[in-house]
């Protein structure tokens, strides 16, 4: 570390500045050559190197003499961080027109480059060199720094940050109590409970399809474990009372299921917090979902309920019917690029639960929800097994699996008509000859032979849909891997943003610190002296007229030398410009370490967490 004082004459100074590694950061190379000149103007291997004693003789002429200065060596920026660069080797033109090497800069984090030409001899006299720019700038003689990169280039997109933070919203709701004043404060090791859907008694059509499926009322819950504070969905069958425990075999296999395509099953228990006897399924919590149902289908789509429009008892013509669904699907029509995408996930998911000797069940809109880029995973997984096995258990569930798994052919094959059509009216018995004629006209002949390969009443595989899928499912891959390499680079954005808020934590917690160990001036002292001139260095940067100068480029670069500690030194300067500092970033993480020490040795967390640990 070299201490400068600026009642200093310029020559002891230049002196100490001389015996610093990086002498070039701080003192402008000036343009002044020992080369010799000829009637023919520069030659082209006369010119050496500009040595560190050149420039120590050429400083003090910039002190007495400023008008033999051009005005262009010097651009308008902050002060504190230039370093010109010369190359050993001088470039000459075709035409006699000598150019120097490239003159380098940089200046609070920016790199300005500088070329410098000469033309040929004119009058006897050389006339002196001007800076040319190395790009394309305007006319005017000041110069265009360079913008340096965006806040988007270090930190994610807007768009994936407000996805996660809506996520995370979500996964914080807590209920209002004059609201649910019902709603238990904690079931068997969950508590924080939040209804993801209305709670009500009256019926609805949720109510109706949960009726229509399991027999009995059913609701979705959001909430915490006590004990690791992870967020879990919980599905309470109503008024369940367990007549035997058989089921609990099928129980272990739905747990030990884990695919991309499956919200996965955690646990399975009964329960009377909530003023009856409940049984309740835990399944991962995935915020932010929506269900089949309601992303592509309309609750007020005419015959939702009913093939008929009016009169229950009275059907509606054939060619009513039919000239409904088309006018609705080519109004709400679904790519059919998009269609494939659902196939392929479905049929991956069908293929894991068939494949071990299960069978989904309850595969329609209602328990099927979509996540980011449509994402689908299968729900509401083993209670149709729990349910039925219990109310009847004189059946053979693996005499019967054969059968299940053969149910879950025709519904997907019933769920993409339905979504071809984007009607669930299609999907019944009356309208299914009318929809596959829809889909004919509206889609290939491949959706249609899958769809109809389905519906059929022969024995299926959902491997046989493999050949169906064909070169759309390299398509899906494609489409999977570049989300990947879209999120990989959006999280390489922030993976440095975690060590360097350790750093700027330690820095801000000895930075103007009012008083320590009764000691007022501990901040203004010592090491702590440097790291405060540190800070003005990389937050406190100014233009020559004052302004601010903000650049994140020079932040990040600073923090990243002080948090590995480079051997580059870096002169600072105190805001009164009384004293001027040369120091290593070496030298700086070394005080930055022993300052947060002393901090850390007088904390009263010390007996609980290490200093890492803290931060």
């Amino acid at each position: 570390m070299d201490w400068l004082s600026p009642s200093s004459h310029p020559h002891s100074t230049l002196s100490q500045l001389g015996r610093t590694n990086h002498l070039t950061e701080f003192v402008p190379r000036m343009n002044n050559s020992t080369s010799t000149t000829s009637n023919s103007g520069f030659s082209c291997n006369s010119y050496a190197p500009m040595t560190p004693s050149v420039m120590f003789h050429s400083m003090p002429k910039k002190f007495d003499d400023q008008e033999n200065i051009p005005k262009e060596s010097v651009a308008p920026s902050p002060a504190h961080s230039s370093s010109p660069i010369s190359h050993d080797k001088q470039m000459c033109s075709t035409n006699g027109t000598v150019v120097l090497p490239a003159y380098q800069e940089n200046v609070g984090g920016t790199t300005y480059f500088y070329q410098y030409s000469t033309p040929p001899e004119n009058n006897g006299e050389t006339i002196p060199p001007e800076p040319v720019m190395s790009t394309a700038t305007p006319a005017s003689n000041e110069y265009v720094p360079f913008p340096g990169k965006s806040e988007s280039s270090f930190f994610m997109s807007e768009e994936l940050r407000n996805d996660i933070l809506n996520r995370n919203l979500l996964s914080l709701l807590q209920p209002d109590p004059s609201q649910y004043p019902d709603l238990p404060q904690e079931v068997d090791s969950y508590h924080e409970l939040y209804p993801l859907e209305p709670i009500s008694n009256q019926v609805n059509i949720l109510n109706v399809l949960h009726k229509a499926h399991l027999g009995y009322q059913a609701s979705m819950y959001k909430a915490t474990h006590i004990k690791n504070g992870v967020h879990y969905c919980l599905r309470r069958i109503h008024g369940f009372r367990l007549q035997n425990t058989k089921f609990i075999s099928l129980v272990d296999l739905w747990k030990k299921l884990d695919h991309s395509n499956i919200v996965q099953l955690r646990e399975v228990f009964t329960t009377k917090a909530f003023g009856d006897n409940s049984m309740v399924f835990v399944y991962s919590y995935h915020p932010g979902s929506e269900t089949l149902l309601n992303k592509h289908f309309s609750i007020d789509q005419p015959g939702y309920h009913d093939p008929f429009s009016n009169d229950k008892s009275t059907p509606m013509p054939y060619s009513y019917q039919k000239t409904n669904l088309l006018r609705h699907q080519q109004n709400n029509k679904l790519p059919e690029p998009l269609i494939w995408n659902y196939i392929i996930q479905l049929t991956s998911a069908l293929r894991v639960i068939h494949s071990n000797a299960l069978a989904c069940r309850s595969l329609d809109p209602t328990k099927i929800i979509l996540t980011s880029k449509n994402r689908l995973r299968l729900s509401c997984l083993a209670v149709m097994d729990v349910v039925l096995h219990d109310s009847n258990s004189s059946l053979n569930h693996l005499a019967l699996i054969h059968h299940y798994q053969q149910e879950d052919l025709t519904a997907l094959g019933k769920l993409v008509l339905a979504l071809a059509c984007k009607s669930t009216v299609a999907v019944q018995r009356d309208n299914i000859s009318t929809a596959l004629d829809i889909v004919s006209r509206t889609y290939t002949i491949d959706l249609r032979n899958l769809i109809m390969y389905l519906l059929t009443n022969q024995r299926r595989s959902v491997t046989d849909l493999m050949p169906m899928i064909g070169a759309r499912f390299y398509t899906q891959l494609d489409n999977l891997h570049s989300h990947v390499e879209t999120l990989e680079s959006e999280m390489c954005k922030e993976v440095q943003n975690g060590r360097l808020f350790r750093l700027m934590t330690k820095l801000a917690a000895i930075n103007e610190r009012p008083d320590f160990n009764m000691e007022s001036t501990w901040s203004e002292t010592g090491d702590r002296y440097m790291l405060k001139l540190f800070r003005d260095y990389v937050f406190h940067q100014v233009t020559e007229e004052g302004q601010p100068w903000i650049d994140m480029a020079h932040i990040v670069q600073c923090l990243n030398k002080l948090d590995v500690g480079a051997p580059e030194k870096i002169c600072l300067m105190s805001r009164d410009e009384q004293s001027i500092l040369v120091v290593s970033y070496a030298e700086l993480r070394h005080c930055l370490d022993q300052s947060f020490q002393e901090l850390s040795n007088s904390s009263v967390l010390q007996h609980e967490l290490s200093v890492e640990d803290k931060i």
